[in-house]
């Protein structure tokens, strides 16, 4: 699927499917919005999406 130029909301992205589906969704071209409470791990996550030229924005919340 194309994802370039659409936003994602992604939550319990700090692992598992949650994570698994956000870097699909990076790297299908998507904006990623990070939603997890573990700060540390969205921070890697964040930077393991950029580092492969995507676009990810971080947020620490707990959205149960």
């Amino acid at each position: 699927m194309e994802f370039r130029g659409k936003t994602a909301v992604v939550t319990g992205a700090s692992a598992g499917v949650g994570r698994a589906v956000a870097l699909r969704l990076a790297r299908e071209g998507a904006k990623v919005a990070l939603i997890a409470r573990d700060k540390p791990a969205l921070s890697q996550l964040k930077a393991e999406i950029e580092g492969k030229g995507g676009e990810a924005l971080a947020i620490a919340a707990d959205v149960s």
